[in-house]
């Protein structure tokens, strides 16, 4: 169990993914660059089994903006797309019910 206090140092937006590929060297990483607001940022995500890049370029997702970037396969990670996951293991990314500014707080 975390305090609210401590929930409350959790950052999360609404990004805009603006492109998407295959990473060369991982068969589980897709390589992200995520729109948020007037900032753009690099985000790897271990989901490349189970969506196309192409099919999410333009989506709107929910990232946690605040983590220490983190080096995967190579390359930096500045984020983590959220997903929940359903009964099969299968990943099912976040997004807003209607768009929203990219950059917009969660809360």
């Amino acid at each position: 169990m975390i305090s609210f206090e401590e929930f409350k140092k959790v950052e999360m937006k609404v990004g805009r993914i603006i492109s998407a590929e295959k990473m060369e060297n991982s068969e589980k990483l897709l390589k992200f660059k995520v729109q948020l607001g007037q900032e753009e940022r690099q985000i790897l995500s271990g989901i490349a089994k189970y969506y196309a890049p192409e099919s999410l370029v333009g989506r709107e997702v929910v990232i946690v903006t605040n983590l220490a970037p983190r080096m995967m396969a190579g390359e930096e990670s500045n984020g983590m797309i959220l997903a929940a996951t359903d009964e099969t293991g299968t990943p099912i990314l976040l997004q807003p019910e209607k768009n929203v500014p990219s950059g917009s707080e969660v809360s």
